[in-house]
This record gives C-alpha cells, structure tokens and sequence, in this order.
C-alpha cells in the first residue's frame, strides 16, 4: 500500500488509549507524524480519528462536534464520575416517568456550564488534572461553556436506575459530567456506566476500522487512508487556474483579486478558512479571504501533487 497524508478512522475497543493506536499505527505504517484529534478514554468505545502526515497540520480545520451513546447510573457518585472510580456515595433515585425524566435533562440542553471531571486532562497550574487526582491533590476546576446540541433519552429503566441518551455536543464537553450533575439534581448520585463516540469530527463508528484489522489490511493493500480533502468537505472550496496565482501560492503570498463573484453564491464568513484546490483537484492548503473580498491570504500551503 502506497502511504500518503490522510485520516485514519479508528473505531477504539475498550482498554486502548489514544495514544496506544497512534503508537500501533506509527510502527505500522512506519510513520512518525501521526497524531489523534483528540483523546479517548480507555473505557471509552467507539470513533477515534488519526491524521498521518501533512493530515495533522489540517486538524484544526475538521468539524468540532461530536456525538455518544451513553448509560448513566443514577444512584451512585465516584471519584472519576464514572463506575470505574472509588465509590464515594449511594443513594437512592426518585421515581420518575420518561416524561419527567426528559425534563430533567432539560437543563444540559444548549449552551450550559459544566465543571470538568477531576480526573479529566484540563491543565491546572501547568499539571493535568487527573494527575492531580490521582496524588490526592485538593484542587477546583472552573465551569467551562460547552454547546449540547441534541440529548436524546433513548430508554429510563426505572428498577435499575440506568437511563441511555444519545449526545450531540461540541468538542469539551463531558458526558461524566452530565451523569454526576443529573444524579445532584434528581437529589440522588449519578456517574457514567458505559459510553461509545459514534461520532467525531466528520468520521462516524460506520466508516472505522478497528486497530486489531489494520495490519491485515494493509498486508492486503486495501485501501483504509482517507484523502485529507475528503476530510473537509463542510469547508468551501476555491479553485486556483491562473499560473500567476498558484505561483504566488505555493510561494506563500497574498493574492490579489475580486472574490465578490466567490462570495455572493453562498452565506460567505471571511473569518472562516477556505480550502484552495487546482484543476486536478489537489488540495493546495487553507486560507482566508480579506473582509473587503480583495485578498486571498495563505494560511497553510501545501505543494501540488
């Protein structure tokens, strides 16, 4: 298989850090510039995206959101918020309908407060958080603004105290969280019992591989790399023809000309990037054009292949 830049969609078992599949997939590929798009908890299931190559210079520009099944246990609170931790306190959970149970869940909805786990990678005075914890440091973490997008409650088994919801939220927020402050506001305890990403950053559970399948694909020469353009389809696209402009390009300069026509078809950002292609479709980087629609500024450039 013939190695080029792009993302690998890995479809994380339980048990694997980030960084063991980065780890796995550098000696596979015999890569050093691999890198994931964000951490994963080993008890954690489901999406995982690696970039290879020039891919983990385009990591910034991948959608933010990201999407989870997950099952809370009301009932019980820990010192991770999850049913892995220390038990710290029991109680018993109200009885509730579904109707009222999804009113509950009102209050993560939108635009909310959330205070990280203990145990999460915040940085707190130049050390992560969960080293911290794991010292038995006394330490607080500040709310933090994170967006829910969609909390659906896909089942509320009353006996047993576990509720399933389904998350569509932004990048930074903890579903843990969501589990211990539920369980405070129901006056009982909650943490996170099971949790699968079926979702991140544009790559879906559907598409991804599991680390355990890669070597055989590979020995295989199938294909398992996805072309970093495809990677950015949500980002508008310019086309670059002019000989004069693409040197410019590839040289790093500013380039001037009259984006009105570039614009006027779509709802235009200027603070947004762009990604710049040339008529065989390779993807030439990133940029910006200039609030007057004069200006194409490089932000990122790659050379044409």
């Amino acid at each position: 298989m013939k190695i080029r830049d792009g993302f690998i969609a890995i479809n994380k078992e339980k048990g694997y850090t980030s960084h063991d599949c980065v780890k796995q997939i550098r000696k596979l590929l015999g890569m050093k510039k691999v890198g994931h798009t964000g951490t994963l908890d080993p008890q954690v299931t489901g999406t995982l995206p690696i970039a290879i190559g020039n891919a983990t210079k385009f990591i910034q520009y991948l959608p933010k959101s990201k999407s989870y099944i997950g099952q809370i246990q009301l009932g019980i609170r820990t010192k991770t918020d999850d049913i892995q931790g220390e038990i710290l306190n029991k109680k018993e959970w109200p009885i509730l309908s579904n109707n009222q149970m999804n009113k509950y869940l009102n209050n993560f909805r939108g635009v909310i407060q959330q205070i990280p786990p203990k145990v999460s990678s915040i940085h707190v005075n130049g050390e992560r958080a969960y080293k911290k914890a794991l010292k038995n440091e006394e330490f607080e973490l500040k709310p933090r603004e994170v967006e829910i997008k969609e909390l659906v409650l896909k089942k509320w088994d009353q006996a047993n105290g576990i509720l399933e919801i389904k998350v569509s939220c932004t990048s930074g927020t903890y579903i843990r969280s969501i589990a211990r402050d539920l369980g405070q506001i129901l006056d009982s305890e909650g943490c996170l019992l099971n949790l699968k990403r079926i979702s991140s950053c544009g790559f879906h559970e559907k598409n991804s591989i599991k680390i355990s399948e890669l070597s055989n694909l590979y020995e295989k020469n199938e294909p398992f790399i996805i072309p970093i353009i495809d990677a950015l389809d949500h980002i508008s696209t310019l086309v670059l023809t002019n000989q004069e402009e693409l040197n410019f390009w590839q040289t790093g300069r500013a380039i001037q000309f009259d984006a009105s026509n570039f614009v006027k078809s779509r709802s235009f950002d200027y603070k947004k990037p762009i990604k710049i292609i040339n008529n065989e479709n390779n993807l030439l980087g990133m940029g910006f054009i200039n609030e007057e629609k004069t200006t194409l500024h490089p932000k990122l450039v790659l050379n044409a292949k």
